[in-house]
């Protein structure tokens, strides 16, 4: 529905028709208090001229309903709803011309306008132009271009902008103006929107927008563009003096700058009267420069904050040109959910000149989308300004790489995730330090014939390297710099890798590294050991993820001359590597551990391909210092658990949680993500698993996994579940197909789509945070099932409950499990037993067979039992079964255990892997560890690819 259109106050009673028989109009006033402040002024004027005397009680209520609908002209302009009222030809439109530009992104100049919208080009071409049919000039045009703004998300034909001006509707206030009237009003009012297409309830009602697959002319709803507060569009919902309400911000007021902090600054102006007491002073020229000191540092906007312990502003630096066209399109949503001028576009520069506007908030938060390049661009600026206290850094990976974005616990790449939920994880984050490493080179007086005595970094936070590794890195640039159309696919770079890393190889151009540089940690010659081993590469190394996600440094379980590494411990890593052990690192190897150290001196005695950071470079002869620079505020990622409902309330935490698994396949998803109803409709019930209420997505995976391998075996003869939908009153269909090895969660609670949830950070998410009833997961690989599969679910997986009192026959159970008698433990199976019962400390009875060497018990509870109890860890040390056995040294248990599935890269709340429980038994260990990296080499990262 046209939001001009005269037919607004139908019977149904909308909220339109209400303010046009009101008398409102919006004018020509702009979202500005002064000409608001000028109109009431002259309206109370003329109410006040009859004596006060001499006035009739008819008087008085006449002058009181003139000055009510005065009002509610006032906040109709300030809402952003002008375009409501009727429209007065006779009034001047609110226009900046036929040929104004249109913006694209936010003005910073003195000429910038309140209200202005930032235009950005959308594909959306069937949604409706927001001006209607009455006003739209090309509602004949289905394909005219379109445009969509980026803070308020109104599309608008690209000839119809001129006239949404005339009708004066602004996009929400994003500064005020410095001037006395703008400075008495800073209560920052709703900017509400029509829209014909709503997601998520109304606030009011309570019952959901009504959704239409074809796009309707309808108004359906009203939506701040702020706090995201959306009613229906009727008045038994949205009340006329909801519009003078000032606005909350919404769920991400702690983090979203105020329009009110940020003031626009007149131009200092020299008065005559100034110019001639000037024009008496001796030291004129001294007044002279001082003042045009003054106007170079004078800038159109500057922050006043207002200091709060509850909020912690995020200041959003986005690089478009990282992940593809992720960039773009994070820029776009970041706009729309927090002011605008708080998100900057890395490609139009402005880095140094937004902090500096910055630096005097406090509490900030800093978030970086981009690429590891672009988080240290942006430390190395803050470095260079000096900020006290340095503003912590977020990172949002859109890169390639993203090790440091891995070693925060931020992922290794971007994927579909709410930024809403970002926001929130940057809030919730801690606070960590990460060293950062100063580069020196002592150049030498004669020019060298090849290379460069000048770095591409002089600083590095993630590792600095030579040799190999360099050599494929600085190959790679040198092409893309050549021909760049050839690599504009990220499967082409990964294959020129792969080649040049192989054609590297086959030329041996770093099989004489070892003999041409001298490396000095801490006074400590390391040269004689490195020739000795011939490296062909050798990292100084910060992180623990190197090239791509790897961790070259290892675990240090079984080299006890290290210290666990430490992106804050002050020390840095020295590793060496053959062409063999790099290629090893692939599949869970690691490199020969040189030093931790604190200064290291290279000497090269020729020229040497380098990288610092991914940055490659031939640097010749010359003498390298390594040392410490300063240390950076980092945010990490943590677990949420503010999301487990009011967890400050024992009550409120349901101790158990029943949840129906339901599968959808990647075909499915990709066509109907943004139809929630309808996804739900037509996903596949897996089974029923019943967790705790704290259980993060990580345990939860375990007995989802259980629940299909249940589904595959003979049926048991217990407890086989037959589920029938109590919503339909119809039988729906179960899966009958394996999930695929690489399946992922989904994020069901966001008010416009499924998310995808990284399998990386599944520990770093809880069962409540995406789910309520039922939990949904994304099959990448299975097919569609197809209707006449068995309507039967299958088995009740039930993760048992902490601190539940034992049964007696659960206590004959571990009884049996202790001294080893397999008959008792049979029979009590037999007699329905849960092999996943657990006793006080949170052991099961697979616990304490295999801790007690029982082989015969072991192998019966595998054989009875699921995968799922292979990893269930105890309560007072988290040491799964494997870790039992290994502590105890009971090779045949371990053996039985490795072969029987389990996890061998799983640490205990110590830190350590079953590999490391076995120190002091050298056979045992080096068995481990073999498999560990055999286990490795078959591992997928089955993070989403950015």
């Amino acid at each position: 529905m046209d939001p001009q259109a005269k037919d607004r106050t139908g019977p149904a009673g909308g909220f339109s028709g209400r303010v046009a028989s009101l008398g409102a109009d919006g004018g020509d006033s702009e979202s500005g208090a002064g000409s608001e402040d000028a109109g009431c002024g002259s309206d109370t004027f003329s109410g006040s001229l009859p004596d006060m005397e001499q006035e009739t009680l008819e008087e008085k209520l006449r002058g009181l309903a003139f000055r009510k609908q005065t009002s509610y002209r006032k906040a109709i302009s300030r809402s952003g709803l002008q375009h409501l009222g009727p429209s007065q030809p006779s009034l001047p439109p609110a226009s900046n011309g036929p040929n104004k530009e249109l913006r694209t992104g936010v003005d910073w100049t003195e000429n910038a306008v309140n209200g202005d919208h930032l235009w950005m080009e959308t594909s959306c071409s069937g949604e409706l132009c927001y001006l209607g049919e009455d006003t739209c000039l090309l509602k004949t045009a289905k394909s005219a271009p379109r445009r969509k703004c980026a803070a308020c998300k109104i599309v608008v034909h690209t000839g119809c902008i001129e006239q949404l001006e005339k009708i004066n509707f602004r996009c929400k206030p994003t500064f005020r103006e410095g001037g006395s009237r703008c400075l008495r009003d800073n209560a920052l009012r709703h900017h509400w929107v029509h829209r014909r297409r709503q997601d998520g309830k109304c606030r009011q009602c309570g019952k959901s927008f009504q959704q239409k697959f074809f796009h309707s002319k309808e108004i359906i709803a009203i939506s701040c563009s702020w706090c995201k507060l959306a009613f229906h569009n009727k008045v038994t919902c949205f009340m006329l003096h909801q519009i003078e309400e000032p606005c909350s911000l919404g769920a991400h007021a702690g983090v979203i700058v105020p329009p009110s902090w940020i003031i626009k600054v007149r131009k200092p102006q020299s008065s005559l009267k100034n110019s001639a007491r000037r024009k008496k002073r001796t030291s004129f020229k001294r007044r002279t420069s001082k003042k045009g000191l003054d106007d170079s540092k004078w800038r159109p906007f500057m922050l006043k904050p207002l200091p709060s312990p509850l909020m912690k502003p995020i200041l959003v630096f986005v690089n478009p040109k990282s992940g593809g066209n992720q960039g773009a399109k994070v820029l776009q949503m970041f706009m729309w959910i927090l002011n605008p001028r708080q998100v900057f576009d890395l490609s139009h520069g402005g880095l140094r000149e937004a902090l500096e506007l910055y630096r005097k908030v406090p509490n900030l938060r800093i978030l970086a989308c981009g690429g590891d390049g672009t988080v240290g661009w942006i430390l190395s600026t803050l470095d260079e300004l000096q900020m006290n206290p340095q503003p912590p850094v977020a990172v949002l990976p859109l890169g390639t790489g993203n090790d440091l974005a891995r070693t925060l616990n931020w992922g290794g790449g971007y994927t579909d995730e709410p930024v809403s939920k970002v926001l929130c994880h940057v809030e919730d984050g801690s606070v960590v330090q990460l060293d950062r490493w100063n580069l020196l080179v002592e150049k030498s007086a004669a020019l060298p014939e090849e290379g460069t005595q000048k770095l591409p970094l002089n600083v590095f936070n993630n590792y600095f390297s030579l040799g190999f590794d360099a050599h494929v890195t600085l190959e790679f640039h040198e092409s893309r710099e050549a021909n760049p159309e050839k690599f504009n696919s990220r499967f082409r770079n990964k294959m020129f890798y792969a080649g040049a890393a192989f054609s590297d190889f086959l030329q041996r151009s770093s099989r004489d590294l070892s003999k041409h540089v001298r490396v000095v940690c801490d006074g400590t010659d390391l040269t004689a050991k490195i020739q000795e081993l011939k490296f062909q590469c050798i990292v100084f190394l910060n992180i623990p993820r190197y090239c791509a996600g790897t961790m070259p440094w290892g675990n240090t379980g079984d080299h006890r001359d290290f210290e666990p590494q430490r992106h804050d411990d002050g020390c840095i890593e020295v590793i060496g590597f053959t062409v063999a052990s790099l290629a090893a690192l692939q599949v869970g190897g690691h490199g020969e551990r040189l030093h931790q150290c604190r200064e290291v001196v290279l000497t090269t005695f020729k020229t040497v391909p380098v990288q610092v950071d991914g940055e490659p470079c031939r640097l010749a002869p010359t003498t390298l210092r390594i040392s410490l620079r300063n240390q950076a505020n980092m945010v990490q990622k943590s677990k949420r658990r503010t999301s487990v409902p009011l967890l400050n309330d024992p009550h409120a935490v349901p101790d158990r949680l029943r949840l129906r698994v339901n599968r959808i396949s990647l075909q499915e998803y990709d066509r109907l993500q943004y139809d929630k109803e309808r996804i739900r409709d037509i996903s596949i019930p897996v089974g029923i698993v019943v967790v705790r209420g704290d259980c993060d997505l990580e345990t939860c995976r375990l007995y989802i996994d259980r629940l299909q391998e249940d589904l595959h075996q003979a049926p048991s003869t217990g407890h086989r579940v037959h589920y029938q939908d109590e919503s339909r009153g119809v039988a729906r269909t179960s899966s009958s197909s394996r999930l695929s090895p690489n399946w992922s969660f989904l994020d069901s609670t966001s008010a416009d789509r499924f998310y995808r949830i990284d399998k990386a950070q599944e520990h770093l998410h809880f069962v409540t945070e995406i789910c309520q009833d039922e939990v949904f997961i994304l099959d990448h690989e299975g097919p569609v099932v197809s209707p006449g599969a068995s309507t039967g679910m299958p088995d009740l997986v039930v993760e048992p409950s902490a601190g539940a009192p034992l049964t007696p026959e659960d206590q004959a159970l571990f009884t049996a499990a202790t001294s080893g008698d397999l008959t008792v433990l049979s029979d009590c199976v037999r007699r329905g037993v849960s092999l996943l019962g657990r006793d006080s400390g949170g052991c099961s009875a697979l616990h304490i067979a295999a801790q007690n060497g029982h082989t015969d018990l072991v192998s019966f509870i595998l054989q009875q039992g699921s995968k799922v109890q292979l990893d269930l860890t105890d309560r007072e040390k988290g040491d799964t079964a494997l870790h039992k056995a290994a502590s105890e040294k009971q090779h045949a248990v371990c053996r039985l255990l490795v072969e029987a599935g389990a996890s061998l890269e799983k640490t205990n709340f110590l830190g350590k892997t079953p590999a490391d429980q076995a120190e002091g038994d050298s056979e045992l260990a080096s068995y481990l560890s073999t498999q560990q990296h055999k286990a490795c080499s078959t591992h997928e990262d089955l993070e989403t690819a950015v």
